[in-house]
C-alpha cells in the first residue's frame, strides 16, 4: 500500500511539472511590464489557477489595474474593467433589458461582468446593492437579467482593489461579499532599484507589448491539473488546526486571542486555503503539498476571514497579527 501510494505521487509529480510549464513563459510575459510586485502577480496566478477572485488592497499608483490588463492579454482572454463609483446602479455592472421599439420587444443587454477578467476597480465606493450584484457572479459564475440566467464563460476571475488610505465616500464591504474572496493581497511599494527602473521605462517611453503566451483553453487544463495536486491527511489536518484556531483559540493554547476574535474563518476559509496551498504548489512546480505551500498562503486566505474586536481595535492589534500568533503557535506537521 505505502509503495503504491509513492507511486502515484512520483506520477501526479511528473504530470504537474509537465503541466505547470507555461508558468514561467507566463510569469516572464507578465514582467515584461510589472517590475517587482513578485507576490502580487503570483496571487493572480494562484487566483487564475484556484477559479478564485482576488481583492486587491493598497495605495494608488501601484500598478494594480496594470497588473490584471497584462496576465489578460498574456492569457488572450477578454478583460473588461468597471469604475466603482456612488452613483453606479446593479445595471451598469451586470447588464439590463432594453425595450426595442421596432421589434416592439425588450432584447438584453449585457453588462462588462461578461468578461474572462473583470476588473472591480475601487469596489469599496459603491454602494451595497451594487456590490451585491457581483454576489451571485462570483459565486455561482451566473447572472440573471430580467427573468434569464447566463452563464458566464470560464475561466472567470474577478480582482477587486481598494484605497486603504481614503475612507471619505467609501462603502465597507459586507462580510458575505469579503469571503467570496479567495485572497486578500495586501501590496506594498517597489523596492528602491525596482523603482529606479519604473522611471527609467517611463521616462524612455519604453512599453513592452504583451503577447499571448498560452490560450483558454490550457488555463481550464491547468486548473484541472492544479485539483490534481497530491495533498496529505497531515497536511489537510493541518489546514484545519490553522482554521479552527481562529475560531477557538483556547483549544490551541490561545486563550489571550479569544476576546479579540469576534468570528472566526469560515468553512469556505478552509476550502480556498487548500485550493491556494495545492495551486501554490503547482506554481512551485511540484506535485504534492508541503506545510511550506501553507504557510505561503494563509495571510492572504484568512486576513479577511477574521473578524476583530472592539477590544483588539483599542490594542492596536490587527487580523494579520492574529493568523501570525496562530501560525507560530498550531503544530508544523
Amino acid at each position: 500500500m505505502e509503495e503504491n501510494t509513492t507511486v502515484d505521487i512520483s506520477a501526479v509529480n511528473e504530470k504537474i511539472e509537465k503541466e505547470s510549464a507555461f508558468i514561467d513563459l507566463l510569469r516572464q510575459e507578465i514582467n515584461k511590464v510589472i517590475v517587482g510586485q513578485k507576490v502580487m502577480v503570483e496571487r493572480l496566478l494562484i487566483g487564475l489557477l484556484g477559479q478564485g477572485h482576488i481583492l486587491l488592497e493598497g495605495v494608488p499608483g501601484l500598478a494594480k489595474t496594470l497588473a490584471i490588463n497584462t496576465l489578460a492579454k498574456a492569457v488572450k482572454g477578454s478583460f473588461s474593467r468597471i469604475q466603482f463609483t456612488p452613483d453606479l446602479l446593479p445595471a451598469d455592472v451586470i447588464g439590463t433589458l432594453i425595450y426595442n421599439i421596432k421589434e416592439n420587444d425588450f432584447s438584453i443587454k449585457k453588462g462588462p461582468i461578461f468578461a474572462n477578467f473583470v476588473l472591480a476597480d475601487e469596489i469599496n465606493r459603491a454602494p451595497a446593492k451594487v456590490q451585491s450584484a457581483l454576489l451571485e457572479a462570483m459565486q455561482e459564475k451566473q447572472v440573471t437579467i430580467g427573468d434569464e440566467t447566463f452563464n458566464l464563460n470560464p475561466p472567470f476571475l474577478v480582482m477587486a482593489t481598494q484605497n486603504p488610505v481614503e475612507q471619505e465616500g467609501t462603502y465597507p464591504l459586507p462580510e458575505a461579499q469579503v469571503d467570496r474572496f479567495m485572497l486578500k493581497t495586501v501590496i506594498d511599494y517597489p523596492k528602491f532599484t525596482e523603482e529606479q527602473l519604473i522611471i527609467r521605462q517611463n521616462l524612455n517611453g519604453i512599453l513592452n507589448e504583451v503577447k499571448p503566451v498560452i490560450t483558454l483553453k490550457q488555463i481550464l487544463q491547468a486548473q484541472e491539473a492544479a485539483r490534481q495536486v497530491y495533498m496529505d491527511e497531515k497536511i489537510e489536518k493541518y489546514i484545519l488546526d490553522l482554521v479552527f484556531a481562529t475560531r477557538y483559540p483556547e483549544k490551541f493554547g490561545l486563550e489571550n486571542l479569544k476576546p479579540l476574535i469576534s468570528f472566526g474563518a469560515s468553512p469556505r476559509g478552509s476550502i480556498n486555503l487548500a485550493i491556494a496551498s495545492k495551486c501554490h504548489a503547482f506554481i512551485k512546480r511540484r506535485g504534492y503539498v508541503i506545510p511550506e505551500d501553507v504557510r505561503a498562503v494563509v495571510h492572504d486566505v484568512l486576513r479577511h476571514r477574521i473578524g476583530i474586536t472592539y477590544e483588539a481595535e483599542a490594542e492596536n492589534v490587527t487580523s494579520e497579527e492574529i493568523i501570525n500568533r496562530i501560525v507560530n503557535e498550531v503544530e508544523v506537521p
